[in-house]
């Protein structure tokens, strides 16, 4: 037995069928620090609803969406070598893990002279880790070493999604209080911020970009352009009188 291969309804067009699969390793043992692949029939203590995959979805927390099938149907076991995911004939990387990212959340983009510039996003992080996120505004992309260190926030003390706001005990990457261990946890979201100093007149770029912990700057490492988005992000930000 090689692989799982797992399938999920969407509609009667067999081009349209959701399916995909992992090693039975992965299945049956969980690499150093990734929480374990799991059928998922709950969401914070309710049913999972039709909108997310339920009544029953598998989740694979390290890869993209499209191996975590919703409205599962069935899984079977295989001594199969090959994947058979949606994608595996169109170029993707199916077995591709998540990417380590930055994205913004708000950026000025008309701004005075002189002006202190607030920029703030947040950072995917991918199974790599996150080690920082860097952030660079030039008036072009020929600069030497235009970036300079954001900070990354701490994380949240409370968590509104959840009864109480507390984390529940025993969830993977937290302490019996419900602390992360460690912080930004991999496989989850981590906020940033920055304060620019005031710029003269003129049209400018920003950028934002993280480092992994392995001190890749994104979007290395990167083998294709299918095996997972994490193309550096370009804003124009206007300084006006």
């Amino acid at each position: 037995m090689r692989r799982v291969f797992f399938y999920g309804y969407h509609n009667d067009d067999p081009r349209q069928m959701f399916r995909s699969s992992l090693p039975i390793g992965r299945v049956l043992e969980d690499p150093f620090g990734l929480p374990p692949v799991i059928l998922c029939y709950k969401l914070n203590g309710e049913w999972l609803d039709s909108e997310r995959g339920g009544p029953v979805r598998v989740v694979v927390p390290e890869h993209y969406g499209f191996k975590s099938i919703k409205w599962l149907t069935h899984v079977v076991l295989t001594n199969l070598a090959h994947a058979n995911d949606t994608y595996a004939d169109q170029g993707n990387d199916v077995d591709s893990p998540l990417k380590t990212f930055a994205a913004s959340l708000s950026v000025p983009t008309v701004v005075k002279p002189d002006e202190e510039i607030p920029v703030s996003g947040y950072a995917q992080v991918g199974i790599a880790g996150l080690s920082k996120v860097q952030v660079s505004i030039e008036p072009n992309a020929k600069s030497d070493d235009p970036w300079v260190d954001a900070t990354l926030l701490a994380a949240p003390t409370h968590w509104s999604s959840l009864a109480e706001g507390k984390i529940p005990a025993n969830t993977h990457g937290f302490d019996a209080a419900g602390v992360p261990k460690s912080w930004p946890l991999r496989l989850t979201n981590a906020h940033w911020a920055a304060l620019l100093p005031g710029l003269p007149v003129g049209d400018y770029t920003f950028r934002s970009r993280t480092i992994d912990e392995n001190g890749h700057a994104q979007p290395m490492p990167r083998p294709s352009n299918k095996s997972g988005w994490a193309a550096i992000e370009s804003i124009v930000i206007k300084v006006r009188a």
